[in-house]
Parts: C-alpha cells; sequence; structure tokens
C-alpha cells in the first residue's frame, strides 16, 4: 500500500555483529519470524556498500511504528560489536551509500526530515550513531531542515497539520 507523505527519513541498523552476514533477505527472514508481512525497511546496506531494495520506498513501512504511516526507511547492517554491545562499527562503504542514498531521497521527498530510529522512540537507541551529528558532518545536498533532536511535540505537530 502506497504512502500518501513522507515527513521522515528513518535511519536504523540491523543490530548485527560485523561478522555476520546479514543482507535484505536475512532481514526478511527475521521480521517474518517475527510475524510481519515482510522486511520492514525501504532500503538494506551491506557492510560492503551495496545497497539492497527491501520494501519499495513509497510503500507503507514497517519499522517505527509511530510514523510508518509516514516515513520511509534505511538499515544499515551492523551495529553491534562481536561481544554483543551497541557499536557505531559501520564501514566506509556503507557511509558512502548512505550519504548517496540520503542524497537522493531528499530530492524525492523534499519536506522529510532525516532521524535516527531512537529520535522516535527514546527506548531505541538505533542505529547506535548520532544521526544529527553525522548530518552536521556530511554535506547532503538540498537537505533544508535544521539540525536538532526530534521532540515528541514535533511528531504530534506534524500529524496534527496532516489532518487538518
Amino acid at each position: 500500500m502506497p504512502r500518501s507523505k513522507t515527513n521522515w527519513i528513518v535511519i536504523h541498523c540491523s543490530l548485527s555483529k560485523p561478522s555476520m552476514k546479514v543482507d535484505a533477505k536475512v532481514i526478511d527472514r527475521w521480521h517474518r519470524e517475527r510475524g510481519w508481512l515482510k522486511i520492514g525497511y525501504a532500503r538494506v546496506i551491506k557492510r560492503d556498500g551495496v545497497i539492497e531494495q527491501g520494501r519499495l520506498d513509497d510503500e507503507y513501512q514497517a519499522h517505527a511504528v509511530e510514523i510508518n504511516d509516514e516515513s520511509t526507511s534505511v538499515c544499515l547492517v551492523g551495529g553491534l560489536s562481536e561481544d554483543n554491545k551497541n557499536e557505531d562499527n559501520f564501514t566506509g562503504e556503507q557511509w558512502e551509500s548512505l550519504h548517496k542514498l540520503l542524497s537522493e531521497w531528499v530530492v524525492k521527498y523534499p519536506d522529510a526530515r532525516i532521524v535516527g530510529h531512537y529520535e522516535i522512540n527514546p527506548d531505541k537507541t538505533c542505529p547506535n550513531f548520532d544521526v544529527q551529528k553525522y548530518l552536521q558532518s556530511e554535506d547532503i545536498p538540498n537537505y533544508k531542515w535544521s539540525f536538532g533532536t526530534v521532540s515528541e511535540t514535533e511528531i504530534e505537530e506534524h500529524k496534527k497539520a496532516d489532518e487538518l
């Protein structure tokens, strides 16, 4: 089912160790084992930087329950150390692919704000790096939002504005 609007681009991680061979098919299996219809993310960026399609970019997503109806998503493979601790352990190839994908998506979804899953759901740490700090250090052409964290109030304001 296609979304009618895209207000958010949410970055996730797979919470997998660097030694694990994880791709969109593996994540699809994990999500189906949880009773989901299919993979919840639109895109998956593997350790080698290859970007794989999950759900269609404009399809209703299943990745952040609070905003699934108004967001698209990308999942970076990794985010967990070999000793099972949260870790920013993404590869240079993944960072390059993330930059490329975000640069494309801010053109496709000009009103969307880029956030980490933890900014939508404070019980999460995913993607295990500071997304706003990343955005401040990167030049994402055409990204119009100012930097800072997303509050519950902002989420509710966006939802109310779309209902008017």
